[in-house]
């Protein structure tokens, strides 16, 4: 394996104050450092690069190409230094972090809400919970536990049923004038709101009603239920999405239900966590903690 091009932190914090100022000698007073260090530290720094970073002109400093593309970088390198640095001084000694990774309305329709407690009966585990859309990384290590809606399957991992879904038509009270729909073929003549997770759904319900609508798959998109959700209350078309994430707008009259056909979804809600992992201390809380509100 071929030696790695990495050059020190000091060095990259010269360059980074002396790109900031435009001036050797104003970063090395906010390094407290002498100025020819920082001028030596960015020679260097260059001469790993073959690249030069700065051009002198008279006595000034002025990004050279590189200089500006390698900056970018550097700041991204920097401030995640920053971030991971500061996130380890918020633990105590005994604290065990514990990743969750969540697609982003069930975490925040669903499993934010029930966590409510947590932390006050394990105060050593600190919670890292992640949004995500793209398929998760659990085999990776990227999470130590994973919520998804799909089938169960996950090779390698112990997956935990929690919930099934039904999903319901909602819009604003407002968005039909006080006009009562028929039938379903009446409600397909609205905008209906579409998610980017489910492009089926609107195709599968008009069908399990005996409808084969033109309009199935058209309308505005969008990548999460809470944002088609959102559009629903602000009257922008009709949302196709689990009732339980619009239990509470339903019960206070933000949003109806314009025509009263629940579909089953294909799949359920699971908690996932790698089959070695099934005796972590930290994993074993969660999946406990997660059972008993459930029950």
């Amino acid at each position: 394996m071929s030696k790695r091009l990495v050059p020190s932190m000091a060095a990259l914090q010269c360059f980074e104050a002396a790109a900031r100022h435009l001036s050797f000698t104003r970063a090395a007073e906010e390094l407290h450092l002498t100025q020819s260090a920082v001028s030596k530290q960015v020679a260097q720094l260059e001469e790993m690069l073959r690249h030069h970073l700065f051009l002198r002109i008279r006595r000034r400093l002025q990004l050279t190409p590189a200089g500006s593309l390698y900056l970018t970088e550097v700041n991204k390198i920097l401030v995640q230094v920053d971030m991971s640095s500061r996130y380890i001084l918020s633990y105590g000694q005994e604290t065990e972090v514990l990743t969750v990774a969540t697609q982003p309305s069930f975490g925040v329709g669903w499993l934010i809400p029930h966590l409510k407690g947590f932390g006050k009966r394990h105060p050593n585990i600190h919670l890292d919970i992640r949004n995500e859309l793209e398929p998760f990384n659990l085999l990776q290590a990227k999470a130590d536990v994973v919520f998804f809606f799909g089938q169960g399957t996950w090779p390698g991992a112990t997956c935990v049923e929690l919930f099934t879904e039904e999903v319901v038509p909602v819009c604003a009270p407002d968005l039909l004038g006080g006009h009562v729909l028929a039938s379903a073929e009446e409600l397909s003549q609205q905008v209906l709101l579409q998610s980017t997770s489910r492009p089926e759904t609107w195709h599968e319900w008009f069908l399990e009603q005996g409808l084969h609508s033109a309009n199935s798959y058209h309308g505005p998109r969008f990548d999460t239920f809470y944002m088609c959700i959102s559009a629903a209350l602000s009257g922008c078309g009709v949302a196709l999405v689990p009732r339980y994430l619009v239990a509470k707008d339903l019960a206070e009259g933000r949003l109806v239900v314009p025509w009263q056909h629940a579909m089953r979804s294909n799949g359920a809600y699971f908690l996932a966590y790698q089959e070695h992992s099934a005796e972590v201390p930290k994993v074993r809380a969660l999946v406990d903690w997660v059972a008993e509100q459930l029950a």
